[in-house]
């Protein structure tokens, strides 16, 4: 995947928005309002990605392309290079358990909110 489809596949989703809240490069991917991607778009090969903390351990010791993700919460988040021995598919699984991750800490309210989009 290229850091397009990356990002069209985000987008995709239900619920998503697009917002550049910190710089001009650094693209956030929300779910009702709540984080689940970041798109370096400097570098346009790497994004950082939510994940449960035991497969976050696990991923890292596995593919060379995921490590902890700087400036983030290290247990939680992990930064993968799609351009390194990540394939699509695995890629598309991490950014949907991302979004996965995110969505079962939504409040009732949020969750309702969520639910009621077509």
């Amino acid at each position: 995947m290229n850091v397009e489809s990356v990002r069209e596949y985000c987008l995709s989703k239900k619920g998503v928005t697009e917002s550049f809240p910190f710089d001009e490069t650094s693209l956030v991917m929300k779910v009702m309002g709540k984080m689940f991607a970041l798109i370096d778009l400097e570098k346009a090969n790497v994004i950082a990605l939510k994940c449960d903390p035991e497969r976050a351990f696990n991923l890292r010791e596995h593919y060379a392309g995921i490590e902890g993700a700087y400036h983030f919460n290290k247990k939680y988040w992990n930064s993968v290079r799609f351009d390194m021995d990540v394939n699509d598919q695995l890629l598309k699984e991490l950014i949907d358990h991302s979004y996965e991750e995110v969505i079962k800490k939504f409040t009732k309210k949020l969750r309702a909110e969520y639910d009621s989009i077509l």
